[in-house]
């Protein structure tokens, strides 16, 4: 059972730059914050689960597109420190929030940590899909930052497919509750962001994560106090994959949009 009036929030990730500014910005508004953190997945293992799903050539398509995309955010730092100066934010680690290590947050290690930390909600970002049983075993809120409008651009890449399809005004982020689905839980806030010319697909999960840390603290404070309105937003639901590095080249020089 729940706590009576406890504010304490868990936070599960697999870590990295993007989670760590939210993380920091979601820190200032509920001290009493943790942090379980799993071990990412492995790019085979991935790779392998894409190749099921699209076949090798797609799959390969896509793994290259996700390493050129991480070259370029050396060429993407600047932008990227700007976004996160200009939010007021910082992206580094903090020692004074608490973290469990864990192998997945689907593992039975996780959902003990969880038990005894007896949280208000927990909140997601940038980390595996939660199994069935992970769910089951969680009897709180479970928020979900998401960098796309939902449902339209589920899954990944949502603020580039926006502007590949001429649809740049439902670029932005979206929190939301999980579900069984992907990205199909009740939206809680969504907010619209105009990109600056500099950003790309680098850049655009970590200027909905800084725009996002207002609307993330205010679903987290309507959990806290019992008082989440899900609504089922309008538009045609479907799930994104990142593009093929074909496909990313072709719009970066038809679109400039990289």
């Amino acid at each position: 059972m729940q706590q009576k009036n406890s504010s304490r929030i868990v936070v599960m990730t697999a870590g990295g730059t993007n989670p760590h500014v939210m993380i920091n910005a979601l820190a200032r508004h509920f001290p009493d914050l943790h942090v379980i953190e799993e071990q990412p997945e492995s790019k085979m293992t991935l790779l392998k689960r894409r190749a099921r799903r699209f076949g090798w050539f797609t799959a390969l398509g896509q793994l290259a597109t996700m390493i050129a995309s991480r070259l370029g955010k050396g060429v993407a730092a600047k932008r990227s420190e700007e976004i996160i100066r200009e939010h007021g934010l910082s992206g580094d680690i903090d020692p004074k929030i608490p973290v469990t290590h864990v192998a997945s947050l689907n593992d039975p290690a996780c959902h003990a940590a969880v038990t005894e930390l007896k949280p208000a909600a927990i909140f997601t970002i940038s980390c595996r899909i939660l199994s069935p049983a992970t769910l089951a075993a969680i009897p709180w809120p479970v928020i979900n930052f998401h960098a796309g409008i939902n449902p339209m651009y589920r899954g990944q890449m949502g603020g580039y497919w926006s502007l590949v399809g001429n649809d740049a005004k439902n670029f932005g982020p979206t929190v939301h509750l999980v579900d069984k689905g992907i990205d199909t839980g009740g939206t809680l806030y969504e907010k619209r962001l105009t990109p600056a010319k500099n950003d790309t697909m680098a850049t655009y999960p970590l200027l909905m994560t800084a725009s996002a840390t207002d609307i993330a603290v205010q679903a987290l404070e309507d959990a806290v106090s019992g008082n989440l309105k899900p609504f089922q937003p309008v538009g045609a639901s479907a799930l994104r994959f990142p593009p093929t590095i074909w496909t990313w080249i072709y719009y970066g020089i038809t679109k400039r949009i990289w």
